[in-house]
């Protein structure tokens, strides 16, 4: 039930076009509650903030190049069980991915939120974005998108993330707001991509338009320009970790502080084996591995723990980045992590977050999978 309709912009303001949107959705009771980003009223951060009133949204800004937390965590706890009431979450391209991975492992139900994408034109680290919106955090926001949808050279440059994201729009989504090749038009594009989105427009009674005809061509040049430097990314990385040595070099900085791992939004364990008693080696241990070896870099497992995690999440990292966002030392983890996840997915024809309905890898038993390394041939099915 997709369908297009147009979000009219006063004085080319997408900011004020987006709050004006989203504030006439909630006042509407279309929705019981909206989990959206917001300034927050002491700093000009913006956080994800449930809002179950329409006057309270003059903070809101989904279109900040502000991006300090993968908000899917915070949705799944919304949806871990059932709220009674219908609600609505305004999310990133990959904290929808996310999310929508997150169900799949029965960490999130999706029957009861309509999720509302944006274009993404990137973000900013947080200390960049800090200095970039100033003392006027809104004004920022547009000077951001006039850069960014101008194809301007950023300074400071994007998230590493971002610029090597080719996922400016996620693939599933109940109603998607568009800027990209349509702001030229003196308005945004809404996208209703599902019965619920479709649901939530004709609440509004917004008329149906058009999408704009420079969009699909703008789109496929975003994406073509973060898939090239996506793959410039993946050699440089493959060269950096070819072999164990290379790999614990790689990692030398690690300090076991795990923020990586409270970062990542798909990474749901209620206990990591990593903070638990196994990796609590005795002191006897220490000095038997220091006498082998001469000399013993503390602290330990620092490889094991990444590699493990590698182990546990390629097949469904969404490449967000916060796993570097998050790290005090500055080490490269999005730049691994997306390049194993690239090639692990691949191989299985899997792509985290692409639909709520694809079983995630090594969740079922397909005998077409890896002959090669099982060695079972299917019969042929001739004669």
């Amino acid at each position: 039930m997709n369908g297009t309709y147009r979000l009219e912009m006063e004085n080319g303001d997408a900011v004020a076009a987006v709050r004006g949107f989203l504030q006439k959705l909630l006042g509407s009771a279309a929705v019981h509650a909206l989990l959206a980003p917001m300034h927050l009223p002491m700093k000009s951060m913006v956080m994800p903030s449930l809002a179950t009133r329409s006057d309270r949204l003059e903070g809101v800004d989904p279109l900040a190049p502000c991006f300090p937390l993968n908000a899917a965590r915070i949705a799944s706890r919304l949806a871990r069980k059932p709220m009674g009431a219908r609600w609505a979450a305004v999310l990133r391209p990959c904290e929808v991915r996310a999310l929508v991975e997150l169900a799949k492992l029965k960490q999130a139900r999706l029957e009861e939120v309509v999720l509302i994408s944006v274009d993404c034109l990137g973000a900013y680290s947080n200390t960049d974005y800090l200095a970039h919106a100033g003392s006027d955090p809104s004004a920022a926001t547009g000077s951001f998108l006039r850069r960014a949808l101008a194809g301007d050279p950023m300074d400071p440059p994007l998230a590493a993330a971002c610029r090597v994201c080719e996922f400016p729009v996620p693939p599933h989504s109940d109603l998607h707001i568009g800027l990209v090749g349509a702001v030229e038009s003196g308005a945004l594009l809404l996208e209703a991509r599902s019965p619920a989105g479709r649901e939530l427009i004709d609440a509004l009674g917004l008329p149906p338009a058009p999408a704009p005809a420079a969009r699909a061509a703008a789109l496929a040049e975003l994406t073509a320009r973060r898939g090239s430097a996506r793959d410039a990314m993946f050699a440089q990385t493959r060269a950096a970790i070819d072999g164990i040595d290379q790999a614990a070099a790689y990692f030398a900085d690690c300090i076991n502080c795990y923020n990586c791992r409270v970062a990542c939004p798909v990474c749901y364990c209620k206990e990591c084996v990593f903070v638990t008693d196994v990796f609590n080696h005795e002191p006897v241990q220490y000095l038997e591995w220091a006498g082998r070896q001469g000399v013993l870099k503390m602290p330990t497992d620092t490889l094991f723990y990444h590699l493990t995690r590698l182990a546990h999440m390629s097949t469904a990292c969404v490449g967000c980045g916060q796993c570097s966002n998050a790290c005090p030392n500055d080490i490269p983890v999005m730049e691994l992590f997306r390049t194993v996840a690239h090639d692990t997915q691949r191989a299985f024809g899997y792509e985290a977050g692409r639909d709520p309905q694809e079983a995630p890898p090594l969740s079922t038993f397909r005998e077409s999978e890896f002959p090669e390394v099982v060695g079972v041939q299917r019969r042929s099915t001739a004669g």
